[in-house]
């Protein structure tokens, strides 16, 4: 499914897999999920099978049907590392990637080894085309250790989605990333994001020179809680590492 995106930070996404399974807490209250699962058992419809795993071969030639050059977040309702999904099928993912090259996509996983090595493996630790962004979700301190898998990766664009923020990063090495995003979790189980958490978040993004993103409270609804942080709109993305060719179609 490819559609224009209400995700602050992207344009569209692109789902080629669809369907999870859990591997933290913050899964525990997954939105794609939820959405997914309304729909089971409706015969013909994309989410008949609910938010069990599908592949959809029919979608890999999107990204190359869509001419004007797009930011593309990749397997919004899935995630491209899932040990389920066979190798074969993650290479002609990256191949649409790599052939539809006037955009920039955004992989976003919270399965950060298997990223990591399939990676490394397939530009044979050469650096990650930077149309191709690669980021990591981390909910909570515990689980740090994906920035770290991130960081063994030979890219310019890697970026971390600390979404929901479910409790103090702490102390965090953010050398070598080019973007954080910041954002409270939600839905009808929302759990709340104390405002010191992300304060120090956007505090460590200063010292590290990551632009920084807040995208919201959450609550309820994705807007409930509105999106100022310490009285302020916080809107940083990395125009750096976008490649000049698309650098003016899409900022």
């Amino acid at each position: 499914m490819a559609q224009r995106s209400a995700i602050e930070w992207t344009d569209a996404t692109w789902n080629p897999v669809t369907g999870c399974t859990k591997v933290g807490p913050g899964c525990e209250n997954c939105y794609a999920e939820r959405f997914a699962e309304r729909w089971r058992g409706v015969v013909a419809h994309p989410y008949e099978q609910g938010f069990d795993l599908r592949l959809w071969p029919s979608r890999l030639r999107q990204p190359s049907e869509w001419k004007k050059p797009r930011m593309i977040f990749v397997n919004s309702m899935s995630d491209l590392f899932h040990k389920d999904i066979d190798r074969n099928y993650v290479d002609k993912v990256f191949e649409a990637m790599e052939a539809a090259d006037w955009h920039v996509y955004q992989v976003l996983t919270k399965r950060s080894s298997p990223m990591r090595n399939y990676v490394r493996d397939r530009y044979n630790d050469a650096a990650v085309p930077t149309h191709i962004w690669l980021g990591v979700s981390v909910e909570d301190g515990a689980h740090t250790r994906r920035i770290e898998h991130l960081r063994q990766i030979n890219s310019e664009a890697r970026f971390v989605s600390f979404e929901p923020l479910l409790g103090r990063i702490g102390s965090v090495d953010l050398s070598g990333i080019a973007w954080a995003i910041v954002g409270g979790e939600s839905g009808p189980r929302a759990r709340p994001m104390k405002p010191a958490w992300a304060t120090e978040l956007r505090l460590a993004c200063e010292r590290f020179g990551v632009a920084f993103f807040f995208k919201q409270w959450g609550g309820a609804r994705p807007k409930s809680g509105g999106r100022l942080l310490d009285g302020a709109e916080w809107n940083g993305f990395p125009t750096h590492i976008v490649p000049k060719r698309i650098l003016a179609e899409i900022v």
